[in-house]
């Protein structure tokens, strides 16, 4: 999944961005407000993470100005205030949820599966189809009793893939969801990593398969008997 984390504090920030990536997430970082609220309309994101007290334009502000636009993405506000009337505010400006500073990176972590599971309809943390399921909890992918710890890239494309089986993702979704529009990265990459997920189902002996549509991109489909 993809945040956007909007902190000024360039410590903090760095510190959070390395946690949420060892929990894969891939995480775009800015600094200010108005950097936020550009990144907020123009990047497709499954979660924002948006600190209140930040130079150029204040959360609250960037906040109003998304739901203005009709970005509905899910917003968790991040501030040392912790008074009732700042919290009420900020939920009424169209926040999601609210974490006050200091707050234990455990509890940051399960109020964004939180967050994102509901973003549109209910998404459990076990995804299945076929004889495969994809734990979001522990970032297993299973068949039955066997199960193989999946990578940062490979855990964010075999949920792409199991939240939309049968339908087609091209190659430019996968990039621009995953690695970001800014990304250094050829697209071919996304071809290493399918491959990747080939061979774990192939040895976990699924009864699912990548398959390739030339020049577009990926499917998700049951092997034919």
């Amino acid at each position: 999944m993809r945040l956007l984390l909007a902190e000024d504090e360039k410590e903090l920030s760095k510190a959070l961005c390395a946690v949420l990536k060892h929990n894969n997430y891939s995480v775009d970082a800015v600094y200010n407000g108005q950097d936020a609220l550009d990144y907020g309309l123009c990047e497709n994101y499954d979660g924002i993470i948006l600190d209140l007290m930040m130079p150029k334009m204040n959360g609250l502000d960037v906040l109003k100005k998304l739901r203005e636009s009709s970005v509905a993405t899910p917003v968790i506000i991040l501030t040392a205030k912790s008074e009732l009337e700042d919290k009420i505010t900020g939920l009424d400006a169209g926040a999601d949820d609210y974490l006050t500073k200091p707050f234990a990176m455990g509890e940051l972590l399960a109020r964004l599966r939180a967050l994102t599971r509901r973003k549109s309809e209910f998404s459990p943390n076990l995804l299945s189809f076929g004889n495969v399921s994809l734990n979001r909890e522990n970032y297993e992918l299973c068949v039955g009793e066997e199960a193989m710890r999946l990578g940062n890239k490979e855990f964010q494309m075999m949920e792409m893939l199991l939240s939309n089986a049968g339908r087609l993702i091209s190659t430019e979704q996968f990039m621009e969801h995953i690695w970001g529009y800014e990304t250094e990265a050829e697209i071919n990459v996304v071809w290493v990593y399918i491959s990747y997920l080939r061979k774990k189902l192939s040895s976990l002996k699924a009864d699912i398969e990548i398959k390739a549509v030339r020049g577009v991109g990926y499917t998700l489909e049951e092997k034919e008997c």
